[in-house]
C-alpha cells in the first residue's frame, strides 16, 4: 500500500457531530421476509479484479444517493452511499475501493499536489444494491474534529475525504481506484460457517457477503454454512443495517446469528461495559467448537484498537482450554481461516 494512501472507513479523529441535516433513514415497522433476487450470472466468471484503476488513471463515478443510516443518539455520523459505475470497475466482496477526494493540499516539501488515496471497505456485493452490478456501496463515518480544551469542532481538522462523501449530492463525480485487497474473501466453499466480527463501519465488507448469502439467487453459490456476526456499537441509534440483518434473521433463523455489543446499554458478567470482546467470550466455547471442528472462518474488522482487547482475551480462553494461543492462530492464518483487517 502505497504512503500516502490512508484506510477511513472510521476516521483516526474523534468523532462529535450528533445532529445532521439528512433524516434518519425510517426503518419498516414489520420485518420483511426476504425473496432473492436474479442477478447478472457473468460476474461471477473470470479471475479477481486487482487495481483496475490507480490515482493516475483513476475511474470516474456518480453518486447516487447518500443516506444517514443512524438515529439521532448514535455517537457520530454514518451514512450509506450508493455509487454508479455502469459495471466498469468490478470487485469481488471483502474488497477495497480507493476514494481521492478533490483538491490539493501541500507537502511536506511545500508543494501543492493532489489529496492522496483514501480506502474504503465495500459495503455491496458485486451485484450492487440493485442487483445488476451496476452499483457499489461505501459505509462511512464522517470523521470531525472537537477540541478537547473547548469542546467545540474544529472544521480546519475534519476529515477531507469522509465529509466529502457524507455531503455528495446525487450526480456527483467521485474519483475511484481500485479494487483492492484480498484479506478478507469469502471462502469457496458455500457451506463453510463464517463468523465475523466488527466494530462501526467495520461491518462494510460483512454486509457485501450477507448480501451475497441471503439476498442474491446466485445458483453457484448456495450459502449453507452458519453465518454468525457479533456487531460492537455504542448504543442501539449506532446500530447499522439493523433492518436488513432482522430480515435474514426472521427468513433464515437455522444460517443466521447476530450478536450486538452495545457499550453505553450493556453490561458484562463483571458489572463492566460490554465491549466487543466482552460478547464474543460469552459463546468462546461454540466459537472453539467452529473453528476446531468445523474449518469455520473467523473474520475481524474495524478500528485497530479493537484487536488488542480481543487478543488478550483470546489468550485467557486458551489458557483455560490449554491452548497454546500463538500456535492455534499460526495455523489458522496458514489454512487461511483467520482475517484481519483493521485500520
Amino acid at each position: 500500500m502505497a504512503s500516502q494512501t490512508m484506510r477511513m472507513n472510521a476516521a483516526q479523529r474523534t468523532f462529535g457531530r450528533a445532529a445532521s441535516r439528512r433524516p434518519v433513514a425510517v426503518k419498516a415497522q414489520a420485518v420483511a421476509t426476504l425473496t432473492k433476487a436474479a442477478v447478472p450470472l457473468e460476474l461471477e466468471k473470470g479471475e479477481m479484479p486487482m487495481n483496475t484503476f490507480n490515482n493516475k488513471a483513476p475511474f470516474i463515478a456518480k453518486v447516487r444517493s447518500v443516506e444517514r443510516i443512524v438515529g439521532p443518539k448514535a455517537t457520530g455520523e454514518t451514512c450509506h452511499i450508493i455509487i454508479e459505475t455502469e459495471g466498469k470497475i468490478p470487485f469481488w466482496e471483502g474488497q477495497s475501493y480507493g476514494v481521492i477526494p478533490p483538491g490539493t493540499k501541500i507537502n511536506s516539501k511545500g508543494k501543492e499536489v493532489p489529496h492522496g488515496v483514501r480506502l474504503y471497505s465495500i459495503a455491496s456485493s458485486r451485484y450492487g444494491d440493485t442487483f445488476d452490478g451496476k452499483t457499489t456501496s461505501l459505509c462511512v463515518r464522517r470523521a470531525v474534529y472537537n477540541d478537547p480544551e473547548t469542546g467545540k469542532e474544529d472544521p480546519a481538522k475534519k476529515g477531507i475525504c469522509s465529509n466529502f462523501l457524507c455531503d455528495a449530492k446525487p450526480g456527483q463525480e467521485i474519483m475511484m481506484t481500485g479494487p483492492t485487497g484480498k484479506i478478507l474473501l469469502m471462502p469457496k466453499d458455500a457451506n463453510t460457517p463464517l463468523i465475523m466480527v466488527a466494530t462501526g463501519t467495520g461491518i462494510a465488507p460483512f454486509r457485501s457477503f450477507w448480501r451475497r448469502c441471503f439476498y442474491e439467487n446466485v445458483p453457484n453459490y448456495k450459502f449453507n454454512g452458519l453465518f454468525w456476526l457479533f456487531m460492537g456499537v455504542a448504543n442501539s441509534d449506532a446500530k447499522l443495517y439493523d433492518d436488513e440483518l432482522s430480515a435474514i434473521a426472521k427468513t433464515y433463523p437455522e444460517n443466521f446469528r447476530l450478536d450486538y455489543a452495545l457499550s453505553r446499554e450493556q453490561k458484562n458478567r463483571k458489572g463492566g461495559k460490554m465491549y466487543i470482546q466482552d460478547k464474543i467470550e460469552e459463546y468462546s466455547d461454540e466459537i472453539f467448537d467452529l473453528l476446531n471442528n468445523s474449518g469455520a472462518h473467523m473474520y475481524f474488522c474495524g478500528l485497530k484498537g479493537m484487536m488488542p482487547g480481543i487478543n488478550e482475551m483470546l489468550e485467557r480462553v486458551c489458557k483455560e482450554k490449554g491452548i497454546k494461543y500463538e500456535e492455534f492462530v499460526e495455523n489458522l492464518k496458514h489454512e487461511n481461516r483467520w482475517h484481519v483487517e483493521v485500520y
